[in-house]
């Protein structure tokens, strides 16, 4: 596995990292290096910009962005031609719909890419990652190759319990 990050995980909050711990590990699996960073959209503007607008010069291929609302993910994209990939967190009153609405619903012409809420986004997300950089690598093809094949067998293969 190369070491130079392909893909780069944003975090509005570190309290974020509970949910996106499973993106990082799905990448992990697949053998996609990554590279995490927290910036907030409003406490720290400038970091948030620079992560984004120097993404593509450090190799990094796609930006999945986790947060409470679509801000984080809106700026990234603003500031980059990379892919961003929004992943809603649960939220405190409506369980994550206002995260999940805010970054699906952006303006026209700056696109964020939305997963699910949760856990469930934040490992679509980086199997999203992976399916964007087998366009153009074999060894990744090939892995997610592998990866549907297993899903397949271990519905076809389940069993129900006594």
């Amino acid at each position: 596995m190369q070491d130079k990050p392909l893909v780069s995980i944003v975090l509005g909050s570190v309290s974020d990292w509970e949910t996106m711990k499973h993106c990082a590990q799905t990448l992990e699996n697949f053998g996609v290096p990554y590279e995490r960073n927290i910036a907030s959209a409003h406490r720290t503007p400038a970091k948030a910009t620079e992560i984004a607008s120097t993404a593509q010069a450090r190799g990094i291929k796609v930006i999945i962005a986790a947060g409470g609302a679509a801000h984080l993910a809106g700026v990234l994209a603003a500031h980059t031609r990379l892919p961003i990939i929004g992943v809603p967190m649960k939220g405190w009153a409506t369980d994550g719909m206002d995260s999940l609405l805010s970054t699906v619903q952006m303006p026209r012409g700056v696109p964020v890419l939305t997963v699910a809420i949760g856990k469930a986004g934040a490992v679509n997300a980086a199997i999203a990652a992976v399916q964007m950089l087998a366009l153009s690598d074999d060894a990744y093809a090939q892995k997610l190759e592998a990866f549907r094949e297993k899903q397949t067998r271990d519905v076809l293969d389940a069993k129900f319990p006594d």
